[in-house]
């Protein structure tokens, strides 16, 4: 899996889950320690992979120590959730 496939299967994850505007909201709260957070799963990685496939580690490790990724993220979520917010305005 690439990067931008996994960008698109956890911004749908987030938005299926209709988390997608506290998702928003917390990742840009966050973004400048997003790198620390990378850090920080690297460390934790090995405990980690107990219970996760390694692959969604090592993405998600990508994913915060580069800000382009977290920006594109962000963009995506951003697009979902207004996407959804149409759609269910048109159902009423």
């Amino acid at each position: 899996m690439d990067a931008n496939s996994f960008l698109k299967t956890v911004s749908q994850k987030i938005t299926d889950l209709g988390l997608a505007q506290p998702a928003v909201l917390l990742l840009e709260a966050h973004k400048p320690l997003a790198f620390l957070g990378s850090q920080l799963l690297l460390v934790a990685q090995p405990t980690l992979d107990l219970f996760l496939p390694q692959n969604f580690t090592r993405h998600t490790v990508n994913l915060l120590s580069d800000s382009a990724q977290l920006e594109q993220l962000i963009i995506q979520l951003q697009n979902r959730a207004s996407a959804t917010t149409e759609e269910k305005q048109r159902c009423k």
